[in-house]
């Protein structure tokens, strides 16, 4: 336990430096975009990144890998990538030899995630891996360990991070202008109407914790600015006959050093969308907390927390450009996502011991 404190700190340093906004001065103006490659052409790459890509100033899409050779040419003639820029999931560590490629983004199965973030590590890429990380804290380290290696850098899919708003309430966690935080509690959960994918399936990483729970894992994290201490939670579902193998539903309580507690709740049958804090001398929220766009919020004292009118995506994909191109430390960096999955895993032993408090 000292030992996961004491790199806790560590890193939090790092954390928090990526918080506030780059000053102009670090914009390069020299060097040209960097060539991303999606791994994995699925809902997320095609409905959103791939036209996020297309709004970026430091980044642009120049490589494809997938499994499915259907796709190919689809993405080649909507995006114009060249032969040379595909791969599939066999090939993809010949892009080693492939200047034009600078980043792998991982776009899989969570359960995919270290086994392709090696590979891309592996071939001299920097690696932008999606939430959540992996499924196990080790893999999660795996992870970092080869981006270390390699020397790349590791940015983990967070958009949140990037997103105006939470970085206010992230400023708020340090500054405390409404006194103590005491309470935090965030909800995040839709109804998917799905019965067979991913999602579903345990060897995948499926189940609302893994998908969607780490939203408000997360935010409770970023809110509060603290480490938990501990962690109940419990599982239910509405339809078992379809999640028989993962959770559908997911509510875990926290616990901090300073006495405080949380609550986060997360569903893929349930809708809610919802961030708030309570402290000695007010209030704030944003609701929706975590949806694409329209984030939006306001405090006990009439602040109101306009929505960012850019596409967060994009602002994500440069902002991590920008900071592999100034050799900067990124604003998400692989150990925000391990330490998300540590306190998953925990939520997980909690639910199978009965709801029971688990300490770290």
């Amino acid at each position: 336990m000292d030992n996961r404190r004491s790199f806790i700190k560590k890193s939090s340093l790092i954390v928090a430096a990526g918080i506030m906004p780059y000053p102009s001065f670090l914009i390069p103006k020299k060097k040209g975009k960097l060539g991303v490659a999606l791994v994995g052409l699925g809902y997320y790459s095609t409905d959103v990144l791939a036209p996020a890509l297309q709004l970026t100033k430091y980044c642009e899409l120049k490589g494809i890998v997938t499994g499915s050779p259907e796709k190919i040419p689809i993405w080649q003639k909507k995006y114009g990538i060249k032969d040379s820029n595909v791969y599939n999931y066999e090939n993809m560590h010949e892009m080693a030899n492939n200047e034009e490629i600078d980043v792998v983004y991982i776009v899989l199965p969570p359960a995919l995630h270290a086994k392709y973030s090696i590979i891309g590590a592996n071939a001299g890429k920097h690696v932008w891996c999606e939430k959540p990380m992996e499924v196990t804290a080790k893999k999660c380290k795996d992870i970092i360990d080869a981006c270390n290696k390699n020397k790349v850098k590791l940015a983990i899919g967070y958009r949140m991070h990037h997103e105006p708003n939470t970085q206010t309430l992230m400023k708020w966690s340090k500054t405390l202008p409404y006194g103590k935080i005491e309470y935090v509690a965030a909800e995040a959960g839709y109804f998917d109407s799905r019965t067979d994918h991913w999602k579903q399936n345990k060897e995948l990483g499926g189940g609302a914790m893994y998908d969607m729970g780490v939203y408000p894992l997360n935010a409770i994290r970023y809110t509060k600015g603290m480490e938990p201490k501990a962690v109940k939670a419990f599982h239910k579902t509405n339809r078992p006959e379809i999640y028989d193998e993962v959770d559908e539903t997911t509510v875990f309580d926290l616990q901090f050093e300073d006495g405080t507690a949380a609550q986060g709740k997360t569903s893929l049958g349930e809708r809610y969308n919802n961030l708030e804090a309570t402290c000695i001398n007010g209030s704030y929220y944003l609701k929706p907390f975590q949806q694409y766009k329209g984030v939006q919020g306001a405090t006990s004292d009439g602040i109101i927390l306009e929505p960012f009118k850019g596409n967060q995506q994009a602002k994500q994909m440069d902002d991590d450009s920008v900071s592999i191109i100034n050799d900067l430390p990124m604003l998400v960096p692989g150990e925000e996502g391990l330490k998300d999955i540590f306190i998953v895993e925990k939520i997980y032993e909690s639910a199978a011991k009965g709801s029971e408090w688990i300490y770290f």
